[in-house]
């Protein structure tokens, strides 16, 4: 043998050889991780998603310290052995429904140090034996109802260092295992005894620095953690301290009096109470509330009932096009937003603020009017037929609308055009009438007076005779000798007068002679 073989025998022989259910490090496990016994080491390597050829019977899977910013759907499905799976601090900004759903013996999932802002109803689907869940350090606000309904089995729940300020009342559903709750660093103000009522098993709880507000919503911790709750909470645990009101700031909530945490019912307004808007705008109505903690406020349409259907039905289905759900929900100052207004907004509304002090309502009526645009065009008629029938506005579904502003439109405008040629045709109709009178009157210079000037003394008609002009005008003597007229107007002397036409030379121009001299006429 030659020399040096007997020492490699022996280090292939120290060397781990491959685990039963696990192929060849070569063929089955991901390049750059570290695959050992039934655990795939692949963390900090910057990956963004799952590596491919993870062993099927992985029964622990770091995948920490990475840049994983969404689960794939079906990622995961292949690792039906997981028991284990860390995937705290990435990138996940969300967990899709049924991610987890193939990993029924997964006991233990840490989601520390992502970016979740929301869990999905169905996110944790499938994973029935899940013992313990890491969710603290993430960036989640609100943990709606039913949001662990799937996880029969779980006994830690991890929530600190999130922002935490909503905890509905039904999101610890299903939890009647679970022994451990943290909520510390959070932003709770509050928290009801409805939301702790399914924590059957629950023997460790963290409240600890939450701002809380100390008002009457409060008022049965204190009484809990008094009466039995304090074996619950370690001496750490009990220093639940107010934020507020400002009387109670830095207090301690075992220390502060029932009688000193009180609430003020919300009162609500709204002004006006009733508007009307046109078709196709949009509208904001304003509902101020006051009270205290800050209420709630929540717009809702309420609905008229039908004949034959219960009002509680019809209510529950009486909601306002543009509202999400039962209504859009608001704290302090809840705006009704109301975007492209149509018929099916019409109605009325209602604006209720609430706190743990009470509840508060206003009704809201909208009017919606028809705009011009939405009157159906009268058919033209001839004057003779009588006066046009007014026809009733037809509601806003019951046809296309835009077509029949257009064609509303094309009408006023053909009329228009109507009405202006009738106008030319008149007036053409005046001018050519007073051009055939005119052509119709005598010749010029008919009833004009033509004076002449004889100043030698008076004439006979025969001497008038032989004065007329060519046309066959009477001409008429004036003699300047023999005033007529006592001093005044001309023009009152001879109103009517044309000027004359062939008068003798150093006679005034016309017929109205110049004032103040008038003279006798002799035939």
């Amino acid at each position: 043998m030659a020399p040096g073989v007997p020492a490699l025998l022996l280090l292939l022989l120290l060397l781990p050889s491959p685990l039963p259910g696990l192929p060849p490090r070569a063929a089955g496990c991901p390049a750059a991780c570290r695959c050992y016994s039934a655990t795939v080491e692949c963390g900090a390597l910057r990956l963004r998603a799952i590596p491919p050829g993870i062993p099927l019977g992985t029964q622990t899977l770091f995948l920490q310290d990475n840049s994983i910013a969404r689960l794939e759907p079906g990622a995961l499905a292949p690792l039906a052995a997981l028991r284990r799976l860390y995937l705290h601090n990435n990138s996940l900004h969300a967990l899709e429904p049924d991610t987890f759903r193939a990993q029924s013996r997964l006991l233990e999932l840490a989601l520390t140090g992502n970016r979740l802002r929301g869990l999905r109803g169905g996110a944790f689907a499938g994973l029935a034996q899940l013992r313990v869940l890491y969710l603290a350090g993430n960036q989640l606000e609100r943990l709606l109802d039913f949001t662990f309904l799937h996880l029969p089995r779980l006994q830690e729940l991890h929530l600190q260092d999130n922002s935490i300020e909503l905890l509905e009342d039904q999101a610890l559903v299903g939890l009647s295992s679970l022994a451990l709750l943290d909520l510390s660093r959070n932003q709770l103000g509050t928290i009801s005894r409805e939301a702790l009522r399914p924590l059957a098993s629950l023997q460790v709880l963290r409240l600890t620095e939450n701002p809380w507000r100390c008002d009457c919503a409060l008022h049965w911790l204190g009484t809990w953690i008094k009466e039995g709750g304090q074996r619950l909470l370690s001496s750490r645990d009990k220093k639940i301290v107010c934020a507020e009101p400002p009387r109670l700031a830095l207090q301690s909530l075992l220390d502060v009096s029932g009688s000193s945490l009180i609430c003020i019912p919300p009162s609500v307004h709204v002004d006006p109470l009733e508007m009307t808007a046109n078709l196709g705008e949009d509208l904001r109505v304003a509902c101020q509330a006051s009270g205290y903690p800050q209420p709630l406020v929540t717009w809702r349409k309420v609905s008229q009932p039908r004949e034959g259907r219960p009002r509680a039905q019809a209510q529950a289905e009486g909601e306002a096009p543009g509202l999400g759900g039962h209504g859009a929900p608001d704290t302090g100052s809840g705006m009704l937003f109301l975007t492209n207004i149509s018929l099916a907004h019409a109605g009325k509304y209602e604006c209720e603020a609430s706190n743990a002090g009470g509840a508060a309502r206003v009704p809201f009526q909208l009017l919606v009017n028809l705009s011009q645009q939405q009157r159906l065009p009268a058919p033209p008629s001839p004057p003779a037929a009588g006066p046009v029938s007014r026809e009733p506005l037809y509601e806003a579904g019951s046809m296309a609308f835009r077509a029949l502003g257009l064609a509303t439109q094309t009408a006023i405008a053909a009329g228009i055009a109507l009405l202006a040629l009738t106008a030319l045709l008149l007036a053409a109709m005046i001018c050519r009438k007073r051009r055939k009178r005119k052509k119709a009157a005598g010749p010029p210079g008919e009833s004009v007076l033509f004076v002449n000037d004889y100043s030698d003394g008076p004439c006979t008609f025969a001497q008038l005779e032989e004065l007329r002009d060519e046309r066959g005008h009477e001409m008429f003597v004036i003699d300047r000798s023999k005033p007529l007229f006592t001093e005044g107007p001309v023009a009152e002397a001879l109103p009517d007068r044309a000027p004359a036409e062939g008068a003798a030379p150093g006679s005034a121009p016309g017929l109205l002679f110049p004032p103040p001299v008038a003279y006798e006429l002799h035939c």
